[in-house]
């Protein structure tokens, strides 16, 4: 399943990249670019920007679904765990001090004595 969404989403992707190259932006004058003043109605007068914003309305809606499911996909493999869960450390695990560190000798003026174990 997850590898038809993964198909559909970049199917829908390459889609919607084509659609938006293929329409003009407002004020772009299509008859200047190929030279005649019919280039501009490929899809009659007014039907060119209604059939394509239309298209890529939908496949823009499709690509933003197919996002979520591949999103749902990726968290049903890799379970998050709490912040605090992952940062907290288990007293089993804690490092010992190493054996070569010397005692503090309280009453020598240090303030190690303050620090708690």
């Amino acid at each position: 399943m997850e590898t038809l969404i993964w198909f559909v989403h970049i199917v829908v992707a390459v889609s919607v990249i084509a659609l938006v190259l293929l329409q003009h932006g407002k004020g772009a004058d299509m008859g200047a670019a190929f030279g005649g003043g019919s280039a501009g109605s490929l899809f009659g007068s007014t039907g060119s920007a209604n059939f394509l914003s239309r298209s890529t309305a939908i496949l823009a809606t499709l690509f933003f679904a197919t996002s979520l499911g591949l999103a749902y996909f990726g968290l049903q493999q890799h379970k998050p765990t709490s912040v605090l869960d992952r940062t907290a450390v288990p007293a089993t695990t804690q490092p010992e001090a190493p054996a070569s560190a010397p005692a503090p000798v309280p009453g020598n003026g240090s303030k190690a004595v303050d620090i708690p174990q």
